[in-house]
């Protein structure tokens, strides 16, 4: 062999080696870090999943034009699952096995969360930051998923302690989404009731997507509850208290986050006034934190709303992990990031542990006047 084909051999082994270590982490390239979201964008739930796009694509803008994450631009592939599992399961196999992302992040849903959840951990690849408070995706702690916001524990747990105490309701019932969105809201319904000797006076379900919410409102109306916890979206929800004032139903009518505020803000008009809200990121009109103040600097005034704050503080914490990994990140790297990261965003602070993969326990109330959602402490 000459010295010439000898140096041109190492020089293509070289080659190989230095494009093999690029390959070996799918979704890293020299340039580019691929990260990829499917979520509702279409549909009676489609404000959620464009809210969450919508928020993450703002933050990534807003990395990319500094130059990215040591010289990386970040990709978001975003892909529509309509809300329903069974196309949820499906792009999110066309991402892993065409797109290879480094991540999923954003999805939006308990139902959603389930189908997907199992490609992530077969494919070892985070699953950051979903839309729902589900137990399943916080205990027992699995590697590589991550929430920011807290549970439907703590949510219910907050509105109980408020309705219970302020107003001193003891009749609450359920009206509920019939698949594994309403069943964990209701679990932790059942155990907030629990700690204060109560359980739930009744309830009613509705289906996944449908705005046919006629005869569960009526049943519930039967039962003459003080209050009313809704587990759905938000069109479900303005067409319930809609069909519940037009029959004489005056009861007080409670949601979770992921109900989606502005959505129903513009759907119910001035029927969702008195609606209470429990919220996991602050309100994205609070100026006064530094957090809020690059977001409104970010996002269009139509696209703002708490879930695409939730997506922005998403895209956020992802690029501080990515920017803790160094130069030559890998998904270990990355997750072992997480874990050590700790970090007030400027007025909302997010941390994790190896014991831990929730990063914020945070619970705000919110009662609906005037076609605002307004920040309140009690429900006096």
């Amino acid at each position: 062999m000459t010295l010439r084909q000898l140096l041109h051999g190492l020089a293509v082994t070289c080659l190989l080696l230095s494009g093999g270590a690029g390959a070996a982490e799918p979704g890293l390239s020299a340039d580019e870090v691929r990260v990829g979201m499917v979520n509702v964008q279409s549909g009676p739930a489609a404000a959620l999943g464009l809210g969450m796009r919508n928020g993450a694509q703002a933050y990534f803008m807003r990395i990319n034009a500094a130059g990215g994450i040591h010289g990386r631009r970040i990709s978001l592939i975003s892909q529509d699952d309509g809300y329903e599992p069974a196309r949820t399961a499906a792009q999110t196999r066309a991402l892993l096995k065409t797109q290879q992302v480094f991540a999923l992040l954003g999805y939006v849903g308990t139902p959603t969360s389930r189908a997907a959840l199992p490609l992530a951990l077969r494919a070892q690849v985070p699953y950051l930051f979903p839309f729902t408070g589900a137990e399943f995706l916080r205990t027992p702690v699995k590697p590589g998923v991550f929430n920011i916001r807290a549970s439907y524990i703590e949510e219910t747990e907050h509105l109980v302690e408020r309705v219970t105490k302020d107003l001193g309701v003891r009749k609450i019932a359920i009206l509920m989404q019939d698949d594994s969105f309403g069943e964990s809201v209701k679990g932790g319904l059942n155990g907030a009731l629990l700690n204060r000797g109560l359980q739930l006076h009744a309830q009613a379900r509705i289906q996944r997507n449908s705005l046919d919410v006629r005869a569960a409102v009526a049943a519930l109306q039967r039962s003459q509850p003080e209050a009313v916890f809704f587990v759905g979206t938000y069109k479900q929800l303005a067409v319930a208290i809609k069909q519940a004032k037009a029959t004489g139903f005056n009861t007080r009518f409670l949601s979770v986050s992921f109900v989606g505020t502005e959505g129903f803000l513009e759907e119910a008009g001035s029927d969702g006034d008195g609606v209470y809200i429990s919220q996991v990121v602050p309100s994205p009109h609070d100026s006064t934190r530094a957090l809020v103040q690059t977001y409104q600097a970010d996002v269009a005034p139509t696209e703002r709303g708490h879930a695409s704050l939730e997506g922005y503080i998403g895209a956020a914490v992802f690029a501080q992990a990515l920017h803790d990994t160094g130069r030559e990140p890998t998904r270990e790297r990355f997750i072992e990031a997480l874990e050590h990261l700790d970090t007030d965003l400027g007025g909302f602070k997010v941390a994790f542990s190896r014991s831990r993969h929730q990063g914020s326990s945070a619970v705000f109330l919110t009662r609906i006047e005037n076609g605002k959602a307004i920040a309140v402490e009690s429900m006096r």
